[in-house]
C-alpha cells in the first residue's frame, strides 16, 4: 500500500462513518417529501404574498427543524455524526445566504409578482435537493476512489473563496446567462404570466410562462453554488447521510429565508468575506486532511466565530452608516 493510500485511508477513519439501512433512507426521503407537501398544499396552499412576519416565523420553524435532527444524529450515531452533521447544515446555512440574494436578483429581473414566488422558489428547492443528491454521491464517491480528489476540491475552495472575497455576489446578469438564451431560443414561450403555471396553452400552443425561465434560472445558480458548498460539506463529514441531510435541511428553509432577507443584502455587506473566509478554511482543512485532521468542534467553532462577527460588524457598519446620514 501506498503511503499517500494509506494517508487518505487513515484520515479518513476520523470521519464517522456508519451502515444506513435501504428503510432509513426511504424514512428520511418521506419525512424531507411530507415536510415539503406540507409546506405547500398547507401553509401555501394558494397564491399570496409572504410578509416578512410570516417569513420570519416559517424561517425559525425551519432552522429548529434543522438544528433540532442533530440531537436525532447525535442520539443514534453519536457525537462525532452529531458533529459533523451540525458543521455542515451550519456551512451549507451560511452559504445559502448569497444563493438568496441571486434569488432575489432573479426574480426582479424576471419581475415575477410577489403571490407567485413561493411557488417556483418551491420547484427549486425540490430540484435543488436532487440535485444535490447526485453531487454529494458523486463526491464521496470521487474522493473513497481516487484520493487526488481531496487537493482539487480543497484547490476549488480556496479559488471559490477568492472569488468570493473580491466581488458581490448578488451582481449578476441575467440577460448574458447561456440558459436563459437557450429558454428563448428553442423553447416556444410568452412574455405573459398565467398565474402559478410553468406552462399555459395560447390558441391550441403549450407555451412556457416566464416562471419557467425563472425556474431554470434559479436551477442553474444552484448548480453554480453547490459546485462550492458540497466540497465543503466533504470537509467535515465523508458519510453521505450525513452530508445529504444537513444539505436537505438547509435548503429547505431558503424559501422562508429569502422572504426574510431579499431586500436586506445591503445590510450584510462584509458576508461575501465571511464566506470568503470559511470556504479558505474548509478548503485547507481539505488539504492537510492527510496529514491533519481538525476536530469536528474546532470545524465548529470557527465557522460560528466567522458568521457570528461578519453579521455584527456588518449589522454595525449599517447602523453607523444610517445614524450619518
Amino acid at each position: 500500500m501506498s503511503p499517500l493510500l494509506f494517508a487518505a485511508e487513515a484520515s479518513s477513519d476520523q470521519f464517522a462513518r456508519f451502515e444506513v439501512e435501504p428503510w432509513q433512507w426511504a424514512a428520511f426521503v418521506a419525512l424531507v417529501a411530507t415536510l415539503l407537501m406540507a409546506d405547500l398544499l398547507i401553509v401555501h396552499r394558494t397564491a399570496k404574498e409572504v410578509s416578512f412576519k410570516e417569513a420570519a416565523i416559517e424561517s425559525g420553524v425551519w432552522i429548529t427543524i434543522g438544528l433540532s435532527f442533530t440531537l436525532v444524529v447525535l442520539a443514534w450515531q453519536g457525537g462525532q455524526a452529531g458533529g459533523e452533521y451540525l458543521a455542515g447544515y451550519l456551512i451549507e446555512k451560511s452559504l445559502s445566504i448569497d444563493n438568496v440574494f441571486v434569488w432575489a436578483v432573479l426574480l426582479s429581473y424576471f419581475g415575477v409578482p410577489k403571490q407567485y414566488q413561493f411557488r417556483v422558489l418551491f420547484w427549486g428547492v425540490f430540484g435543488a435537493l436532487v440535485l444535490r443528491a447526485i453531487f454529494i454521491f458523486a463526491g464521496v464517491a470521487l474522493i473513497e476512489r481516487f484520493d487526488f480528489v481531496l487537493y482539487v476540491f480543497g484547490g476549488l475552495l480556496l479559488y471559490s473563496a477568492y472569488k468570493i472575497s473580491r466581488h458581490d455576489e448578488a451582481q449578476v446578469h441575467p440577460d448574458t446567462n447561456p440558459v436563459l438564451r437557450a429558454v428563448r431560443k428553442f423553447v416556444p414561450s410568452t412574455s405573459e404570466y398565467d398565474g402559478q403555471k410553468l406552462f399555459t396553452r395560447t390558441q391550441g400552443r403549450l407555451l412556457a410562462t416566464p416562471l419557467f425561465a425563472v425556474l431554470l434560472m434559479v436551477e442553474a445558480t444552484d448548480v453554480i453554488f453547490a459546485v462550492d458548498s458540497i466540497p465543503a460539506i466533504l470537509a467535515v463529514s465523508r458519510e453521505p447521510f450525513i452530508v445529504f441531510s444537513s444539505n436537505a435541511f438547509a435548503i429547505l428553509g431558503l424559501r422562508a429565508l429569502y422572504f426574510c432577507l431579499a431586500g436586506m443584502a445591503g445590510k450584510f455587506r462584509y458576508l461575501n468575506i465571511g464566506l470568503a473566509v470559511i470556504l479558505a478554511f474548509v478548503g485547507v482543512k481539505m488539504l492537510l486532511s492527510e496529514v491533519y485532521h481538525l476536530p469536528t468542534w474546532a470545524s465548529l467553532a470557527v465557522i460560528v466565530v466567522v458568521l457570528t462577527v461578519t453579521i455584527v460588524v456588518s449589522l454595525r457598519a449599517d447602523r453607523r452608516e444610517a445614524v450619518g446620514s
